[in-house]
């Protein structure tokens, strides 16, 4: 591998990309993004389409679930990798079906060198249009609970295209069961604002390919679930009033054009 393919600043970054029967898409997002970041890890969490053989020949390192263990059993697998290196100040995680675009990395590692604390998250919901309808209601209603629990507005609380601080992975304790495929990636933005690690929107674009595998998110499911987790922990703090009136009132961080500050 070549640290200094990218240069030297994004030589403290690496990205996990989970992959579940991507083989359509794979190569094309993990040879892109290896323009943009010099490390690159793909957790091939029991594919049976042949993901693995097709990244053959291509500079990142490869790790496979023998059997399929969810998208967030992939992920934790993925950042505790990552950050057997110790110089890392932080992971980036991006699906593999196409839907981020692998060239829209340096804005969020532009948002991530100057704000190292935040949660950098690449956010599509200001993109009505180009999503499926039902998609983006599951993922307003997500929003509001998330943002509510968490204490602060969240733009797109499921987008998977995100920085997390090293120190943050290093220290939250989270289920990663399958059951929980989808409920870390929101439970972690409440784990971490309850440990002073915001959330910051990057508007990204949305991008559905034709070529791409149905999407694995069940709307109805993973909302429930996500509903439940997030009920569980506004009961626990006696339904968290303040986090409600924080969530509604406050300004968000902002990045545009990757000129972060904030508001």
């Amino acid at each position: 591998m070549n640290p200094d393919r990218t240069g030297g600043r994004n030589a403290a970054y690496a990205l996990v990309i989970p992959a579940f029967n991507e083989a359509a898409t794979i190569r094309e997002v993990v040879g892109a993004a290896l323009r943009y970041v010099p490390r690159v890890i793909v957790v091939d969490d029991g594919s049976t389409d042949g993901t693995s053989s097709i990244l053959d020949g291509l500079d990142i390192e490869l790790l496979r679930n023998e059997t399929n263990q969810g998208k967030a059993a992939s992920l934790w697998r993925g950042l505790q990798h990552a950050l057997r290196d110790e110089s890392i100040l932080a992971v980036m995680t991006m699906d593999g079906d196409g839907q981020h675009d692998p060239a829209e990395i340096p804005r969020l590692l532009s948002a991530a060198h100057r704000f190292p604390h935040h949660i950098v998250i690449g956010s599509r919901l200001w993109n009505r249009a180009a999503i499926p309808s039902a998609r983006y209601r599951a993922n307003r209603f997500a929003n509001f609970w998330i943002a509510w629990a968490s204490g602060q507005p969240i733009e797109d609380s499921q987008s998977g295209f995100r920085i997390y601080p090293a120190d943050l992975i290093r220290s939250v304790k989270l289920s990663c069961t399958r059951e929980r495929s989808f409920v870390f990636e929101s439970e972690i933005l409440i784990e971490g604002a309850r440990m002073g690690f915001y959330a910051m929107p990057v508007r990204v674009s949305t991008v559905y390919r034709a070529n791409a595998r149905p999407s694995h998110f069940r709307p109805v499911t993973d909302i429930l679930r996500i509903t439940r987790m997030v009920a569980w922990k506004l009961i626990t703090k006696g339904l968290y009033l303040k986090g409600l009136w924080r969530s509604l009132t406050m300004r968000p961080m902002s990045c545009e054009q990757c000129g972060s500050q904030r508001i």
